[in-house]
């Protein structure tokens, strides 16, 4: 599997996770009382894996292919500057997540909108890369560009989708077990 297919997947599997997200907001819309130890997870996993793993080997392959195509570059130094602001998002979030769980005294109208706005925030930058960038940089890859790209940047063993999911996880991994099982 080439690393953008690999980069691919992580999308697939974020966009399962902002799903489930956007099920808790709506329960907090509803007057419902989510399970918020779930919530901090999902937060606490979509930012720290796309920070620590996710983003770092985008950056990667995008340097790798900088300099290649005018309209790409532009692109690309785009996506590299949501990067670091997505990684402010996710931090703010998780914040706010945490001070709420803490019984932070936090209008519930403001909370909501800070989820809605950090979903749109991911899937908007998800879209992005998967109509804008993936598709540029597939147009100018070959064959060794892959390889060179798989021997620099081993993949990582992902705590949530991996084969061995990380204690951090255990309430989102439960979760996404209900969810597969509900759909059958």
């Amino acid at each position: 599997m080439t690393l953008i297919m690999q980069l691919h997947q992580d999308h697939i599997n974020l966009s399962r996770l902002l799903e489930l997200m956007e099920l808790k907001i709506q329960k907090l819309k509803a007057g419902d009382t989510p399970n918020f130890m779930l919530l901090s997870e999902l937060v606490d996993y979509i930012g720290n894996y796309a920070d620590q793993y996710h983003h770092p080997r985008e950056d990667h392959m995008y340097h790798y292919f900088a300099g290649q195509s005018g309209a790409l570059d532009e692109h690309l130094q785009q996506c590299e500057a949501e990067h670091a602001d997505l990684k402010q998002a996710s931090k703010a979030i998780n914040e706010t997540v945490d001070a709420v769980m803490h019984d932070a005294v936090i209008p519930m109208s403001d909370f909501i909108g800070q989820l809605e706005a950090f979903v749109q925030r991911e899937r908007d930058h998800l879209d992005y890369e998967e109509t804008v960038i993936f598709p540029g940089i597939e147009q100018l890859a070959k064959t060794d560009d892959w390889e060179a790209l798989e021997q620099k940047l081993p993949e990582p063993e992902d705590p949530l989708f991996g084969e061995k999911q990380g204690e951090n996880y255990r309430e989102l991994y439960k979760a996404l077990l209900q969810d597969v099982i509900a759909a059958r």
